[in-house]
């Protein structure tokens, strides 16, 4: 129906945009929290503890936030999201003036509860779309974040001196404005609220949609793609700066990573559609391995870790968003709030797990050690996809 074509598309937009704005909050964090801590931490082995936990408080709250969106709805949801970003803006920022690490910390779990909500409006996009208009409306929303990679580093380089001489402050309260702007875009969503028979009916049992093969394929794939990607990206800011470079450069990078994490959302739902979804996530792997090779082989600022993270960057968007649309054709509408808050609670676990962990191995193993560490999780993902392209069925996994 052409009213409902029109919705759909309308929400695609507004979802992009305000996704740009809300990873562009998680992009600024990527380059100041792991910075904010070393100045602020104890120990240096605890400087990524602050972005270690902003991806806690992302797990921790995405299984509540997807239920909390089942009852309320997309919209008062997403404004919930929001709300809490500044929240913890305005902690981190006061934690940054009166040099508390602990404070720094609880600020970051507000943002990572901010960004759980965040990380569901590609989800929101597929609720009114088509079957086929689904992984176009998915991969679209997605490439909102190429504006997140191209606001985040640069707004963080502007901000961190706002508040002299409380160093990164101002770019935590400039994550304030990124909030407000996304919370406006919101406000103009128009996506129903799940109808009474939904929110009664749950349909089959979690543990039954969860023992799907692709169920569990598009977990793994999400959860590998996630995880190797933070792995990694957790300690580059400090690998930069451990090489003799500068925080413009670190921020350069993290730039380029992002753009490179979200300009393929333009085409990579035209590429699933041509070539199938494990075709695209095999491929988003392959690069992943080819990223690797680049980190081991040095540490150019240009011609190792620029094009090494970009191919981070973009082996994600490939696993990633081909991930997210395999999970949305293994469940009925009416289990969508806890097929989609199981998958990304087991995402940001593992998310939250490898950021702890990245900041002390970095400094015990050293970089090129660290990048390793992540060709085993590519392999497992490697062999899970093969197996299911051979047993792939063509049919839809929910009749």
């Amino acid at each position: 129906m052409n009213w409902l074509k029109e919705r759909s598309r309308r929400n695609v937009v507004l979802l992009a945009c305000a996704l740009s704005l809300g990873m562009g909050s998680l992009a600024m964090n990527l380059v100041v929290a792991p910075l904010a801590g070393y100045a602020l931490a104890p120990d240096p082995t605890l400087s990524t503890l602050p972005l270690a936990i902003l991806f806690i408080g992302m797990m921790v709250s995405t299984f509540p936030a997807s239920m909390l969106m089942n009852r309320i709805g997309r919209r008062l949801g997403f404004l919930t999201g929001n709300a809490a970003g500044v929240v913890g803006s305005l902690l981190a920022m006061k934690a940054m003036i009166d040099g508390s690490f602990l404070l720094l910390c609880i600020g970051t779990s507000f943002l990572g509860c901010a960004n759980a909500f965040v990380q569901y409006y590609r989800f929101a996009a597929a609720d009114t779309a088509s079957d086929a208009f689904r992984p176009t409306a998915i991969s679209l929303v997605m490439a909102g974040g190429v504006a997140a990679g191209l606001i985040g580093p640069n707004y963080a380089t502007l901000s961190r001196d706002w508040l002299a001489p409380h160093a990164f402050a101002g770019a935590y309260v400039a994550m304030i404005s990124l909030f407000v702007g996304s919370a406006l875009a919101v406000a103009f969503l128009r996506i129903p609220r799940p109808t009474a028979t939904e929110r009664k009916d749950s349909g089959r049992p979690i543990s039954q949609i969860a023992l799907q093969p692709m169920f569990i394929a598009a977990v793994l794939c999400s959860t590998v793609a996630y995880g190797v990607m933070n792995f990694v990206m957790t300690s580059t800011p400090l690998a930069i700066l451990g090489c003799g470079y500068g925080f413009a450069d670190a921020a350069f990078i993290i730039q380029w990573h992002a753009i490179a994490m979200f300009a393929p959302s333009f085409f990579t739902g035209s590429l699933i559609k041509r070539f199938g979804v494990f075709a695209v996530m095999t491929t988003g792997a392959l690069i992943n391995l080819l990223a690797v090779a680049f980190h081991v082989l040095g540490v150019s600022l240009m011609l190792n870790f620029l094009p090494g993270m970009m191919l981070v960057g973009l082996g994600w968007n490939f696993l990633f968003i081909g991930a997210t649309t395999l999970l949305t054709e293994t469940y009925r509408p009416e289990e969508r709030a806890k097929a989609q808050g199981t998958n990304d609670f087991i995402v940001f676990t593992c998310v939250a797990l490898v950021s702890l962990a990245s900041g002390p191995l970095y400094s015990r193993l050293g970089w090129m050690t660290l990048n390793l560490i992540a060709l085993v999780p590519l392999a497992m993902i490697l062999i899970t996809l093969a197996a299911m392209m051979i047993r792939r069925n063509p049919t839809r996994a929910v009749a």
